[in-house]
């Protein structure tokens, strides 16, 4: 069975296929349609020559069944409602982007995933099992939300030195709250941190990849009873 896994970003839409060590990408943005992205997935695979089975698709926004269920904020609407199976040809599973770099991230036990980029993306798996979690736009402190802390716009407005303090509280207040063995840290961003808390790793954008495998291949992870519904954007 080949695979191909979409990982979609407020940025960019990055893909990697079952056999491909180099993976393709294009841009998104807030003009970007389910529709656009389908169009140009087709057009750089079929390029490239590249064949899959199924499709794996991380998602920045909450999923439920399969299908999203709200439309993301930094892309353009149409997403909710769409057959993406159809469309592509293939069958299709999707679930939130924190939740497929979460799975490809699990090394056993409690993990909690934060995702430091355009957003906050949270995701936390127990013995593999994927909790819904909706942290990033909970209240942090002075009238703003996690997201606002660690997220890009944090990263802008409080600069670097500010942002990494942010980080490292909002780690551990978050570490204790979901009483996790350990905080994998992935999004963009996370390459920014000079010193990591304890129990705390940094993971890898290509683990999104890895997830996208593991949901077809992993029997812990095929049948996903409760990894449907997840937080924000970790792109």
């Amino acid at each position: 069975m080949k695979i191909l896994v979409l990982d979609v970003g407020g940025t960019h839409v990055k893909i990697l296929a079952t056999g491909h060590k180099t993976r393709l990408q294009f841009d998104s943005g807030p003009k970007m349609t389910a529709k656009e992205m389908v169009a140009q997935v087709k057009a750089v695979t079929s390029q490239a020559g590249w064949d899959y089975d199924v499709i794996s698709i991380g998602y920045p926004g909450a999923v439920l069944h399969d299908r999203p269920v709200m439309e993301p904020h930094n892309l353009a609407k149409g997403w909710v409602g769409f057959n993406f199976a159809r469309a592509l040809g293939r069958p299709v599973k999707i679930i939130n982007d924190a939740a497929l770099q979460s799975i490809g991230s699990y090394r056993g036990g409690r993990m909690l995933f934060l995702g430091l980029g355009t957003g906050l993306g949270t995701a936390l798996i127990v013995e593999s099992m994927v909790e819904p979690m909706e942290l990033a736009h909970l209240p942090y402190k002075k009238g703003r939300t996690f997201e606002d802390y660690v997220g890009l716009q944090g990263l802008e407005r409080l600069g670097r030195k500010k942002w990494r303090k942010n980080v490292a509280e909002v780690i551990q207040l978050l570490k204790t709250a979901t009483q996790a063995d350990y905080v994998v840290l992935g999004g963009g961003n996370a390459r920014l941190l000079k010193k990591l808390p304890p129990d705390t790793r940094l993971g890898n954008n290509d683990n999104a990849f890895r997830g996208g495998f593991r949901l077809w291949q992993d029997p812990k992870f095929a049948s996903r009873p409760r990894q449907h519904v997840h937080s924000s954007s970790a792109a």
